[in-house]
């Protein structure tokens, strides 16, 4: 036996599976005692390789085999420890380290065990032990080594001195970091009332070693790993004051001011990670703005200049909190550089001292902007100047690192200190700026609203006047480009999705000289906001805060109302910007196309757009070039080849041709990109980077979705582009070629609706050119995408390209291509991908419109039987598309009804229309996005059936179902739209003659179910459709007995004469249009009453409720206070003109003349009296 261990690998017996070859180790009385790994350490390979493997694997054994009692148990440990803590462990330099998580855990709970607490050289050594280890190895803990080495620190907090504290919380912070709910039951004596991390982390703690660990660990408690539990919110608020304390609380008068800004980074970090963990839960607006004016503070940390007093609590006003100067310096806002010198005018004193001092400033690293850029700047800012006498409107704050300071007044140790303090103010901003993207995220964007007039100026910087310290003033001054970085994302943020807010900026009217508007107010905050980023963008050189630069100005572009402003903003940014799109760097190109994309999508189609497009290139570019355009440029000089996007005829020069950025983009799409590129790839034949292609596709997309007027002059060469992306092996460029043949047909049928009224000629897309363009895509590579199944993405926008092709057009298309436009749909239907089978049930939605197709019975078939599948599918999405599809093919069926010669209902098979009729009421009890469109196609059937379809047995019982249906969702608290919808069929349903409303039993409940919501649904649309509704049956008989019709009287006259009784202020806009639709039901039934309904009638006549009730049906038949009216009484079959209303009325009151009453003769008189001085009246004018 002892021969084998001689045996070399190759000849070692094998069973089964490959064995390690185990290293010889000689038998010693010092060899570590043997310790089983497992039966999967082989094949995980825990045998150590490297030296730092094996030290870990020597020195864990060590500690397994220690014992608590040993006598040199001490000197061992020092000696273990120190070893591990020598090793540095990093993964980021050697990342496939083989040391297991489970052995460090083993390996730190042993040496809690060993390490008594009477130790305390020993105790802080583990703590420096496990920090390293978990820090450096990065280590997740199982739950119960979580739980031992949380045991262990507490208690070493509670028994150990104040002098191991530090090490100990060091160790703390790194077992807690992203483990704060598991910790749950240590953290009420951590963070409980007299904890120790409130303690040390308390604003009036001197140690500030001590503070920051405390703040350190707070932090960790707060941060949230992907995959773990929040923290409760308790404990989160708890370290949530605690972190605003330290935030607000001034700098000690004996701590260090470097040290100081340490503990506000941790604070700033702890802070940034309670406000990520969802809404907003600290508290109303004072909390707010308490957590506001601490950024706000921190954002100018340690910059030069500023001297002002700053408020505690910022509060939502309409006016701007501007901040008063100070009569002295605080010693926590700022160093105190012999360079930083204020002048007391507010403005900058650089000049001065460059000619007292004679030294020129030699550039220093930290320095973000080039001598080029500070001269540049300044100039920029000299041209926006608002005073007169030759004075530049530059600012106060103008920052010490742009001011002429000799390098010889430090020495080296205090030019190194001041550089390590630079860096740490400019760390504290950085901090405070993620903090206040954090708060600008989640805090309720209205209630942010209030805040904005603190970080963005609300007048233009001039006159004098001392400027105000917002967002801007960092993004143009601060030296640091991560900070103005930081400063871009934040307003970005509050930029993005402001449109609504924004809407009510408006400059077009006079000025007013008594009070300034809120509108002209936030219409001078945009002005502002283009003015200091296009200072930004020309004097910005760092290519990652530029690309910020420009994302900032793309989020303002797109929530601005323009159409609101005066014209200039936008031509001036469009020809600043164009220079970009050539820039070095691809990211900054890339965010230039964005940029453009924003403005020609923006309340598109804009006149100032639609100008600056009609320009060709060239035409205005000697007056839009930067300061860096002769560095942006270098790498494509339009000397070196000739430029596709130069005017080529007169016509084009004239502005004739396509827009300039239509071409621009096609040449960055399908163009090799010039050999001076610093983007990957060698030689000049490779295309644009993938990002830059995907952006001018998209750019593509938004130009011709807004400005298809100017776009259609390129309509073949668009689809070539499209058929090239369509062709290429990159799915993201064959989908966005996809989509922008989508968008291209969509502008195309939106110029063809009626609504639009575009007439014949050159502002629309003749007819044979859209047959032709159709023709040749559907010849081309688009066949491939539609069957292309690995990618069901492009599939679906396939799908959505075939249903945006002109229905007149795709009238006139070879008969083939239309067989296999619905043959690829009616199979896509049937797709493993939910992605795809919703664009084919929603294509098929779209087909079934066509004129040329509606009448085809057996596509019509085939698409419902297509359309009943996808109404069973477990995706709620798929059938909420199947519903809509569904209600499309029944509109289609109406309009047969009434168009088609040969008897369109008699050859639709009945067991479809009855399959139909049950799927539909199947759906109206699904989700409310399926319920909506599944209540319209039930109207549409129950307004299509028949009497011979209505007769049969096999129809009643789904007939009751679809009714009762209809009446229990006209009755349910769904939304809105889809009461709305249900109130609307009810109508559709009641104006078939067949359908038996005056001897079926579920009449009753219908009619019941409208009466009750046309007079108590909060939402006016809902009531003004259900009393529609109730005015459609054009036979007495179908309101039932004289009860029922009372019932709907008196339903009707108390819904008017609630009619303007609503808490939601938006209502008010309909309830004209309500009133307007109630007066003439209740005329309707006027004209319907029979001498057993005048008792109900007469009765709401008299007294105060008559005068109410007369005056609502004089403005009626004098068609006053309803706008729109025409276009709603078309709708109903009304009649807009007065002349007819009031010659309708004077038949009911002839008709009600001649009628024979049985009961009182009073009751007629009275009726008859009230009708005719109404008809006196609205005859006066």
């Amino acid at each position: 036996m002892a021969g084998l261990g001689d045996l070399p690998a190759s000849s070692a017996p094998v069973i089964g599976r490959d064995l390690p070859v185990f290293p010889s180790v000689p038998l010693s009385a010092d060899a570590a005692p043997f310790t089983p790994q497992g039966a999967d350490a082989w094949q995980r390979g825990a045998w150590p390789q490297t030296e730092a493997e094996r030290l870990f694997s020597r020195c864990a054994a060590k500690v397994r085999g220690l014992r608590a009692d040993s006598s040199n148990l001490r000197e061992e440990l020092n000696l273990l420890f120190d070893q591990l803590i020598s090793e540095p462990f990093n993964r980021s330099l050697e990342p496939n380290y083989n040391i297991q998580p489970e052995d460090v855990c083993i390996l730190l709970v042993n040496a809690t065990r060993l390490v008594p607490m009477n130790q305390e050289h020993l105790v802080v050594k583990l703590c420096k032990l496990v920090h390293h280890l978990l820090h450096q190895l990065r280590v997740i803990m199982d739950k119960q080594t979580l739980d031992i080495l949380l045991k262990y620190l507490t208690a070493a907090l509670e028994a150990c001195s104040t002098w191991t504290h530090l090490g100990v919380l060091q160790a703390l912070a790194t077992v807690i970091y992203g483990n704060g709910q598991q910790c749950h039951q240590h953290l009420d004596n951590l963070l409980g009332e007299g904890g120790v991390l409130l303690l040390y982390g308390a604003p009036s703690q001197p140690d500030m070693d001590l503070r920051h660990a405390a703040l350190a660990c707070m932090a960790n408690v707060c941060v949230r790993i992907s995959g773990q539990p929040p923290l409760d919110d308790g404990h989160k608020s708890v370290c949530f004051s605690v972190f605003l304390q330290t935030l607000q609380a001034p700098r000690p008068d004996d701590s260090d001011e470097l040290f100081y800004c340490i503990v506000l980074q941790a604070a700033l970090k702890g802070l940034h990670c309670c406000l990520l963990g969802g809404k907003w839960k600290f508290g109303g607006d004072e909390v707010v703005g308490s957590v506001l004016a601490a950024l706000k503070r921190l954002m100018f940390q340690g910059t030069p200049g500023v001297s002002v007093t700053w408020p505690a609590v910022l509060y939502p006003a309409p006016l701007s909190h501007y901040e008063s100067p100070s009569a002295r310096k605080p010693d926590d806002e700022a160093p105190k550089p012999t360079q930083a010198v204020k002048d007391g005018g507010g403005k900058a004193t650089a000049n001065k001292k460059r000619s007292s001092r004679g030294k020129a400033k030699k550039p220093s690293v930290e320095e973000g902007r080039r001598d080029d850029e500070d001269d540049g700047e300044t100039a920029a800012l000299a041209l926006h100047k608002t005073g007169s006498e030759g004075k530049a409107s530059v600012v106060s704050l103008y920052p010490s690192w742009k001011r002429n300071t000799s390098d010889s007044e430090f020495s080296d140790s205090e030019g190194s200190a001041q550089g390590k303090l630079r860096l740490q103010h400019a760390r504290v901003r950085q901090g405070a700026l993620h903090c206040l993207l954090a708060v600008v995220k989640w805090v309720e964007k209205r209630t942010l609203y209030g805040y904005w007039s603190s970080f963005i100026p609300e007048a233009p910087v001039g006159n004098g006047a001392a400027p105000p310290l917002t967002l801007l003033t960092i993004i143009l001054k601060d030296p640091s480009p991560k900070v103005r970085t930081c400063a871009l994302q934040a307003l970005s943020a509050m930029l993005d999705g402001s449109r609504q807010f924004l809407a009510v900026a408006e400059d077009t009217a006079s000025p007013r000289t008594s009070y300034t508007p809120f509108s002209f107010t936030l219409a001078t905050a945009v002005r502002e906001l283009h003015r200091s980023l296009s200072l930004a963008l020309m004097a910005e050189t760092s290519p990652q805060t530029l690309t910020q630069v420009i994302k900032c100005l793309a989020h303002l572009v797109s929530n601005a109302p323009y159409h609101r402003l005066r014209p200039g903003l936008l031509s001036s940014l469009w020809k600043q910007i164009r220079p970009y799109v050539r820039h070095r760097d691809t990211n900054v190109r890339v965010s230039a196309l964005t940029l453009y994309g924003a403005l020609v999508t923006t309340q598109a189609p804009l006149p100032e757009v639609q100008l600056l497009l009609r320009q060709p290139e060239g035409s205005t570019a000697s007056g839009s070039f930067t300061p860096q355009d002769s560095r942006a440029l270098s790498w494509r000089q339009p000397g070196d080849a000739p430029s596709p996007r130069a005017p080529r005829t007169p016509k084009e020069a004239e502005g004739g041709g396509p827009p300039w950025l239509l071409t621009l983009c096609a040449a960055l799409v399908t163009q090799p990109r010039d050999e001076h590129s610093d983007s990957e790839g060698v030689g000049g034949s490779a295309l644009e980077p993938s990002p830059v292609r995907l952006e001018a596709l998209q750019v593509l997309s938004h130009l011709v979705r807004g400005y298809i007027s100017l776009s259609q002059a390129c309509l073949c060469e668009i689809g070539q582009l499209c058929a090239r992306c369509l062709a290429e092996s990159d799915p993201s460029i064959q989908l966005h070629g996809a989509k922008l043949l989508e968008e291209l047909g969509t502008g195309i049928i939106q110029q063809y609706q009626a609504e639009n009224a575009v007439p014949e000629g050159p502002s629309r897309v003749p007819l044979n050119q859209v047959v032709r363009f159709w023709t040749e895509v559907l010849s081309g590579p688009l066949n491939g995408a539609l069957q292309n199944q690995q990618h069901p993405t492009l599939q679906t926008s396939a799908c959505d390209t075939l249903a945006s092709i002109l229905p007149q057009a795709f009238a006139q298309l070879p008969d083939k291509m239309q067989l296999m436009c619905i043959t690829v749909l009616l199979g896509l239907t049937y797709s493993d991908s939910d992605l795809v089978k919703m664009a084919a049930v929603r294509a098929l939605g779209v087909y079934v419109l066509f004129p040329c197709l509606r009448e085809d019975l057996m596509f019509v078939a085939d698409t419902a039987n297509a359309i009943l599948a996808a109404l069973d599918d477990r995706s709620s999405n798929i059938r909420a598309k199947a519903a809509w599809s569904l209600g499309n093919l029944t509109d289609t069926l109406l309009v047969n009804m009434d168009c088609v010669e040969v008897d369109f209902q008699k050859e639709m098979s009945d067991m479809l229309l009855l399959k139909m009729l049950q799927a539909a009421t199947r759906s109206a009890a699904d989700k409310d996005k399926v319920k909506s469109n599944a209540v319209r196609a039930l109207g549409n059937l129950l307004h299509f059936l028949r009497e011979a379809q209505l007769s049969r047995a096999a129809f009643r019982q789904p007939l009751e179902d679809a009714v009762r249906a209809l009446v229990k969702t006209v009755q349910s608290v769904a939304t809105m739209k889809v009461r709305w919808n249900a109130c609307y069929a009810l109508g559709k349903a009641f104006k078939n003659p067949d359908l038996p409303l005056e001897s079926a039993c579920w009449s009753g409940d219908a009619l019941a179910a409208l009466c009750k919501v046309v007079g108590s649904c909060k939402n006016f649309k809902v009531r003004i459709k259900s009393a529609a509704a109730l005015a459609v049956p054009n036979h007495r008989r179908c309101y039932g007995d004289a009860e029922r019709f009372g019932h709907v009287w008196r339903s009707l006259d108390a819904a008017l004469r609630s009619s303007e009784e609503t808490d939601d202020f938006l209502e008010y806009r309909y309830s004209a249009s309500l009133r307007h639709t109630l007066s003439r039901a209740l005329l309707h039934l006027l004209r319907l009453g029979l001498p057993s309904d005048l008792p109900a009638i007469s009765a709401s006549l008299a007294g105060v409720e008559g005068a109410g009730l007369r005056e609502h049906l004089l403005k009626y038949l004098r068609a006053e206070g309803a706008a729109g009216e025409e276009k709603d009484a078309a709708a109903a079959g009304d009649s807009f003109d007065p002349q007819q209303r009031v010659q309708s009325l004077q038949q009911t009151v002839q008709r009600l003349k001649a009628m024979e009453v049985d009961t009182e003769e009073s009751t007629k008189e009275a009726l008859i009296c009230f009708l005719e001085d109404l008809l006196k009246d609205s005859e006066e004018p």
